[in-house]
């Protein structure tokens, strides 16, 4: 079980102790060593399973519950112990961090705070294992046309190429989002049907509400009708977000250009963030004033790699070492174009590695893909953090450059 993170609780109370297990026993490299219905039995129960995480309900009795997480600290001080409980007074969660719980989480557990307790606790176990919270890609667009479903599905496509990864491909325009089309395919349910229920859904339910693709991909489509797009709250899709990522390795979500609430909270919770442009002024231009409005949002600039598509399209396109000037940042990948055979994978409804998969911008989306699960792909490719202002330059100087 390498890279299993081990998991034992401990819950007098038989319903809440279920919706836990419910919650542990759906999630990918998580395994479940035990449960325990006794406070005064759970100690043996560590000593005999040794988790790295014990989470531990202290509402039957709190004080009783605390003695035991005081004693678990000094017997198993590797484990880390998660406390849960309905109350939210200061008082006790200072005295359950006190006596030595890492993570403080609220009565009835939320999937994606669970999520993130897990994600925070095993990154301090030394290496030794990590969580299944899954990697978020986001493929967001400097101008309509860029190809931003086309790369979205097909990196989602080459990412489910390994049987190590499991991949769900979220169509986030809301409007016109056609992410179904391009893998031929009609769901039963959409991202609104699963944000309206999030709080009936498992992990088992969540996989029955997607739609598999023959190549591995799980799509959650855009809503039916337009009038819709305005029906899913944002705390909702935060938590469809926290689900998918307790059930799946990698999320790739397709942006919409219209950068809406729903497209901002998609990016503040992405790992990398790929923001497509072509090598002409309009896109350029609109690189520049993206990485500029993104500042505002802490922690997301950081995640931007600037990826050009369709590279090589006409010989009057801008140079990519004009280009980096312009935006100030260097390019982090170059997608060749290959119009032809990318216009007839999706009129045909079938993905590039199943289609054509010697071409050369297939090899490049495969390639970009293991790019960003490997370690070259934990760092940002560009220089400085910081995309500086243009000033006063004049855009139109671009227009001949080669």
């Amino acid at each position: 079980m390498s890279g299993t993170l081990r998991i034992s609780i401990c819950d007098p109370d038989e319903s809440t102790r279920d919706n836990l297990k419910k919650y542990l026993v759906g999630m990918d490299q998580v395994w479940l060593e035990a449960d325990c219905s006794r406070y005064d039995a759970f100690s043996d129960i560590v000593d005999q399973t040794t988790p790295d995480i014990a989470i531990i309900d202290i509402d039957s009795d709190d004080m009783e519950a605390l003695q035991l997480v005081e004693a678990l600290t000094r017997s198993h001080p590797e484990c880390g112990i998660i406390v849960v409980s309905r109350q939210t007074d200061g008082q006790m969660i200072l005295k359950s961090i006190r006596a030595g719980a890492r993570e403080f989480l609220n009565s009835p557990v939320q999937i994606d705070e669970l999520v993130g307790a897990l994600d925070r606790i095993s990154a301090t176990l030394g290496g030794k294992q990590r969580s299944n919270a899954g990697s978020i890609i986001t493929v967001a667009g400097s101008s309509g046309g860029v190809g931003t479903t086309s790369i979205a599905v097909n990196l989602a496509v080459a990412l489910a190429a390994n049987p190590e990864r499991s991949v769900v491909l979220i169509d986030l325009d809301l409007a016109l989002g056609d992410a179904d089309v391009f893998l031929d395919m009609i769901p039963d349910y959409t991202l609104l049907d699963v944000a309206q229920n999030i709080t009936r859904l498992d992990l088992a339910l969540l996989r029955k509400s997607l739609t598999k693709h023959n190549s591995g991909v799980y799509l959650l489509p855009r809503p039916v009708q337009i009038e819709d797009i305005d029906s899913i709250p944002n705390e909702d899709f935060k938590r469809v977000l926290g689900l998918l990522k307790a059930s799946f390795t990698h999320l790739v979500i397709d942006l919409s250009k219209s950068y809406s609430r729903l497209d901002i909270a998609a990016l503040e919770a992405s790992n990398h963030i790929l923001l497509l442009t072509q090598l002409d002024l309009p896109c350029l231009r609109n690189v520049v004033r993206l990485l500029s409005s993104l500042e505002a949002y802490d922690g997301v600039n950081e995640k931007v790699h600037v990826v050009v598509n369709r590279s090589g399209l006409d010989k009057s396109q801008i140079s990519s070492s004009k280009a980096e000037e312009t935006i100030d940042r260097q390019i982090f990948w170059r997608i060749p174009n290959n119009y032809g055979v990318i216009s007839e994978c999706r009129n045909n409804g079938v993905p590039l590695l199943e289609n054509a998969k010697s071409a050369a911008i297939t090899q490049s989306i495969c390639e970009l893909a293991e790019k960003l699960c490997g370690p070259a792909g934990a760092e940002p490719a560009e220089g400085d953090d910081e995309a500086k202002k243009v000033g006063g330059k004049s855009w139109l100087k671009f227009l001949g450059s080669k």
